[in-house]
């Protein structure tokens, strides 16, 4: 077991070196660089090149990789473009206010959709059943703007209850965000749940019709005892894997929503990043958001496998 575990954080750290280098080499091919868009019109002659000498970037790139990807596992992101600040300073509370937007959402989300997946599956075909699969197609085909929008002219503007758009400081405390997280959190949890419920509503119906769960019938076990005790634990598994790769979407920084609710989180700031033209810092993100996913779905991958032994052995002898 420890053998497989070891095998699965080699492959998964693989993975995130070649994703650094993926990353480097797409902002090393952009025209320009970090000194160009700071100086815009000024970037020329000695000014230009005493830019460049001073973030080092006249030096070849495969050592400013290293260098990079070094400092990187240090937790050393490098400076910014835009006023040689830490990048990991800058990223600090943008990264905690994505983790607290998807931290509640996760806690709204998942049992939510664990509870309807549930309820559509055993009611297959039946007013429950219908009912919220179409809320939750209509969740997965309405664009997050759109739905948001349509939470801002609601509960903001209509009603006046929650602020539609985020105010508070990226610095500021955690306490400051309440009420005005509460609408991404909304919008968040209403995605999430959709994608979450039909998977589990899937597994639930494919394993009230296995083998077990038919024999157990036969056998008169009852039918509340069938669906907890044999059905739940075996359905539920192939949820994991769907639930890690939510996880990651939301810790890797929601662009849209954080962009429409103007929430100071880290997709937001990569946005921002993009458009001032400072490269150091949306390399750092964009190497940030690629380990948070490889990271959960990896963290995933292994608990599936923990959780169910044949798929353990499996694994075991093909290795």
């Amino acid at each position: 077991m420890l053998r497989l575990v070891f095998r699965r954080l080699g492959l998964g750290a693989i993975t995130v070196g070649l994703v650094s280098l993926i990353i480097f080499a797409g902002v090393e091919i952009l025209p320009g660089d970090a000194c160009t868009a700071f100086l815009e019109r000024e970037a020329q002659g000695k000014l230009l090149e005493n830019c460049r000498n001073d973030l080092g970037l006249n030096r070849p790139a495969h050592a400013r990789y290293l260098e990079w990807a070094s400092g990187a596992l240090r937790g050393d992101l490098g400076l910014s473009a835009n006023g040689h600040k830490p990048i990991a300073e800058l990223v600090g509370y943008r990264l905690r206010n994505t983790l607290l937007l998807a931290f509640c959402s996760m806690l709204a989300g998942i049992p939510l959709a664990l509870f309807l997946g549930v309820v559509a599956a055993l009611w297959r075909d039946r007013l429950p059943d219908l009912a919220i699969s179409t809320v939750a197609i209509a969740a997965m085909t309405i664009p997050e703007f759109v739905s948001a929008t349509i939470l801002i002219l609601v509960f903001s503007i209509w009603l006046g209850w929650i602020p539609g758009i985020v105010l508070t400081p990226a610095d500021a405390s955690i306490a400051d965000f309440f009420p005005a997280v509460l609408l991404p959190v909304m919008v968040l949890t209403f995605v999430m749940t959709a994608h979450i419920l039909r998977t589990v509503r899937s597994s639930v119906i494919e394993a009230m019709a296995s083998d077990y769960a038919q024999m157990a019938a036969l056998k008169g076990v009852p039918y509340w005892r069938i669906v907890f005790r044999h059905v739940l634990p075996n359905a539920l598994l192939p949820a994991i894997n769907v639930v890690a790769l939510t996880i990651a979407w939301l810790l890797g920084g929601v662009v849209v929503i954080e962009t429409v609710f103007n929430y100071p989180g880290l997709g937001r700031m990569m946005i921002d990043s993009i458009s001032d033209r400072d490269l150091p810092v949306t390399q750092a993100i964009a190497l940030i958001i690629a380990s948070v996913y490889v990271g959960v779905n990896l963290a995933a991958d292994l608990l599936t496998m923990i959780a169910n032994p044949r798929l353990r052995t499996l694994h075991m002898r093909k290795g």
